[in-house]
């Protein structure tokens, strides 16, 4: 009998199964600790969590891990190398372990290789291939016990399910759900933490708002000294003098040229909505081998380029002598990576940066985000076919750029083009502290440290404009250098008290637009992962909130991991 019933149990969930098919991903998966997005922070912060015996997933809504780090950043930007340490420094570490064995250098000799920021005796390697970080990172995340999933992007409309002040459960498009006691947002633009209901910003602050000089528009070019021996300057990144901006030289009835904008830059100082451009760092190789050549893009507009062709004419003199700052011929800068390969960025009046293309992108949907993306990329490779081929460029040019060609065994496209976009800043959480320039220049100190900054405030140009001689220029660009490392708040990665108490936010710090571009920094972002995952752990084994953490029981354990919290 018992047998008979336990026949018809099995036969009744069969026909139910096959009515309702049974999803193993609408489960809802519980952890101690959720991370939302696997950028190099995310990462950082998924093997501190594993090390402290929590129970954790990274969510990686594409299909490849590191962010930035494995998508063509290389050139690491640090600033001080002292600053580094925990995680962050680990990886570096492992960077330069992975390049002492002799079968790792397919393209080149190890001694062929040459770069100013790796120094003889260094115990950590600063520059790498992207495809070489990735191993990096898998290794060291094949050692914990890390749940990973790719391809799962958040709901944003309504995927944050909050109880009071935390969050419970997250839902992706796909409607999978986890549940987790402590979530950590380590994407670039911050989905997580606005579908929370977290304050946040984007564009620039003005000058006003936190007493600054640095923020809102920027269009004064001068050099200038700031307080504590810290310098600026901005003219590197413009135009030649004399370039036209219309599309019938010298007449205004003719109209602007393409991504110009109408009506001046505004008022200095002022803020706007105005997003620093963004560029794909390009992963590039001279060797005949390894390299795809560039191709002109399907809807080349010729058009878009004419700026280009224009700052090339308005050269007085040889080409050599165009500009006074980095190679003379082309408009980039091209840091050496191992194995005849590139990490390729923005330099000069009109380049790599799709200046004024990228302000819709921190609020924009998915979908709208992947066509800024694909915008951006058909812009960069016709860039890139324009100086390597197009007639009106300088023959001199062409040569040096038409050696050059994106890398066969980087990425996944057949192009090889990286996915990543470089999003050098999107929106930026407020929080009951703020960072801001005066923390950049040592007149204000974070009490609470949890990371150092080292970086100079670095901010791309913004718009492009016609000046008041009726000449283009760019605006926006700031590059101030010259003060010690300084300390990131712990307030400045977890909301406000009254919003959220199990968030914490290490990549869209609360902070002013200037000083998140001196914090922007890949090294920085994994230090603040890791002490946020750190934060989060010792909250659970507390039995408490974010904001109740006794921060004496975080400096402890930060400092017992290897964390630098002060600049000697």
């Amino acid at each position: 009998m018992f047998a008979t019933k336990k026949f018809l149990t099995i036969i009744l969930a069969l026909i139910v199964s096959s009515i309702f098919p049974f999803d193993a991903q609408s489960q809802t998966k519980e952890y101690d600790i959720v991370i939302y997005g696997g950028t190099s922070a995310g990462i950082a912060a998924a093997i501190q969590s594993s090390r402290m015996g929590k129970s954790v997933v990274v969510i990686e809504p594409s299909t490849r891990l590191g962010g930035l780090t494995t998508g063509g950043l290389g050139a690491t930007d640090i600033g001080n190398k002292q600053a580094v340490g925990g995680i962050s420094r680990e990886f570096y570490q492992n960077i330069k372990r992975y390049y002492e064995k002799p079968e790792n250098w397919k393209w080149q000799k190890p001694e062929e290789y040459r770069q100013s920021r790796n120094k003889k005796g260094e115990d950590a390697m600063w520059t790498f291939e992207p495809s070489v970080a990735l191993k990096v990172y898998e290794k060291m995340m094949a050692a914990e016990k890390i749940d990973v999933v790719y391809e799962q992007r958040l709901n944003r409309k309504n995927g944050v399910k909050k109880q009071a002040k935390k969050i419970v459960e997250i839902e992706m498009e796909g409607g999978q759900k986890y549940r987790g006691k402590m979530f950590i947002d380590a994407t670039y633009e911050g989905d997580l933490m606005a579908t929370a209901g977290v304050s946040y910003t984007y564009g620039r602050e003005s000058n006003k708002e936190y007493g600054e000089t640095l923020n809102g528009v920027q269009a004064n070019d001068i050099g200038i000294t700031l307080k504590r021996g810290v310098s600026l300057n901005s003219i590197h990144h413009n135009f030649i003098d004399g370039v036209d901006p219309y599309v019938v030289q010298g007449d205004p009835s003719s109209g602007l040229l393409p991504f110009i904008v109408e009506g001046g830059p505004g008022i200095d100082g002022r803020g706007d909505k105005g997003i620093q451009a963004y560029c794909f760092r390009m992963t590039l190789t001279d060797h005949p081998d390894n390299r795809i050549p560039f191709k002109k893009p399907v809807g080349y507009n010729e058009l878009e380029y004419e700026l280009l062709f224009r700052n090339y004419e308005a050269a007085e003199g040889p080409i050599e002598e165009m500009y006074h700052y980095g190679d003379p011929l082309v408009p980039w800068i091209n840091s050496a990576m191992p194995n005849r390969k590139t990490d390729t960025n923005n330099q000069k009046g009109f380049s790599t940066d799709f200046i004024g293309q990228n302000w819709d992108y921190p609020e924009g949907s998915y979908e709208e985000r992947e066509k800024i993306i694909e915008r951006h990329r058909s812009y960069q490779q016709g860039l890139m076919w324009t100086l390597a081929y197009h007639p009106r460029i300088p023959e001199k040019v062409r040569d040096a750029v038409s050696k050059w060609g994106t890398c066969k065994d980087e990425y996944e496209r057949e192009d090889g083009w990286q996915q990543q976009l470089y999003i050098r800043e999107a929106r930026r959480m407020i929080s009951d502290y703020v960072m801001t320039q005066r923390h950049c220049e040592g007149l204000d100190v974070a009490e609470d440290p949890v990371s150092l900054a080292a970086y100079g405030m670095d901010s791309h140009q913004v718009q492009r404009y016609v000046d008041a001689n009726g000449y283009v220029q760019n605006e926006g660009n700031v590059e101030a250098h010259g003060f010690s490392p300084y300390p990131i708040s712990y307030r400045s990665i977890i909301p406000k008290k009254e919003e959220c108490n199990n968030l914490l936010v290490p990549v869209c710090v609360s902070s002013t637009h200037i000083a998140f571009g001196s914090i922007r920094m890949e090294p920085v972002f994994m230090i603040l992962g890791q002490s946020a995952a750190t934060a989060a752990a010792l909250a659970i084994e507390n039995k408490t909130d974010v904001h109740a953490l006794d921060y004496n029981i975080l400096k402890s354990r930060l400092l017992e991991d290897k964390q630098i919290l002060a600049h000697e």
